[in-house]
């Protein structure tokens, strides 16, 4: 019999590493993937002596054609097989589409979308077999269009929207298949991302990378479908329920500028 795994990307930081955390304080065993290899090196070592959990790692850019067959061998290898998969590998960038690379844009979509759809795919038998589920990291950016972080958002809209339909298609199964939709969240991503944390966005009092994952993780095993951690968020997403579009535009607009200009 292979061990069963969770298998989290992005892991080397933020909500990941945080992920990874809880979950092998539950009893799970890890296979975590990340571009960074000092940082895996890093953040197994520490889960491996805080829980004396087996947390096997390996370094790969997702963006790469064939990290799914990367990540086939390395699971066989160890013969490992996939419980839990964790679909949290993201970025954003901030700017009008017109002012930002081309190819940034398209990796950002070659990881946040089909990355995230070739990974599902590729274990949703394994999944299913070991009694598990898919946790997608999506955010409240994926309730509305986002002017100055437009391919961003409409990344996670993709990422909401194939949770939802890939958890209807799955209530037979008795597989969990839930998108965790947090607000601003004070890690790397804002950097990377070209804004910071600050302004009108401290005033939500954004929740830590482990609250977001402890309350993920609750509403994973609970089989929620969608998790909006924080009443901020929670709140943000049920007024973009109701308000129109044209007015939600030039609100992220303005916002998205400020933040960009600090």
């Amino acid at each position: 019999m292979s061990r069963p795994i969770a298998l989290v990307t992005g892991a080397s930081s933020g909500i990941g590493e945080e992920l990874a955390r809880a979950l092998a304080e539950q009893g799970e065993d890890l296979l975590l993937v990340a571009r960074t290899e000092s940082e895996l090196v890093r953040v197994r070592g520490e889960i491996s002596a805080a829980t004396g959990r087996f947390v096997a790692i390996l370094p790969l850019d997702l963006e790469r054609a064939d990290a799914v067959e990367v990540i086939r061998e390395a699971l066989s290898r160890q013969d490992l097989s996939v419980c839990h998969l964790i679909n949290n590998a993201g970025f954003g960038l901030a700017g009008d589409m017109a002012d930002l690379p081309v190819a940034g844009q398209v990796g950002m979509v070659d990881l946040n979308c089909r990355a995230l759809l070739a990974l599902t795919l590729a274990f949703l038998p394994q999944i299913r077999e070991n009694g598990g589920g898919v946790l997608n990291v999506a955010s409240v950016a994926g309730f509305t269009p986002g002017p100055g972080l437009a391919v961003y958002y409409a990344s996670k809209a993709f990422v909401v929207s194939l949770t939802r339909a890939l958890a209807f298609e799955e209530r037979e199964s008795g597989i969990r298949v839930c998108a965790l939709c947090p607000g601003p969240v004070p890690t790397k991503f804002g950097t990377r991302a070209g804004f910071h944390l600050s302004g009108a966005v401290d005033l939500t009092r954004p929740l830590s990378a482990k609250d977001v994952a402890h309350i993920g993780l609750a509403g994973y095993f609970g089989r929620r479908t969608i998790v909006v951690p924080g009443l901020i968020p929670k709140l943000m997403v049920a007024i973009l329920a109701v308000m129109p579009t044209r007015i939600v535009l030039p609100v992220l607009a303005r916002a998205q500028r400020q933040r960009r200009s600090r």
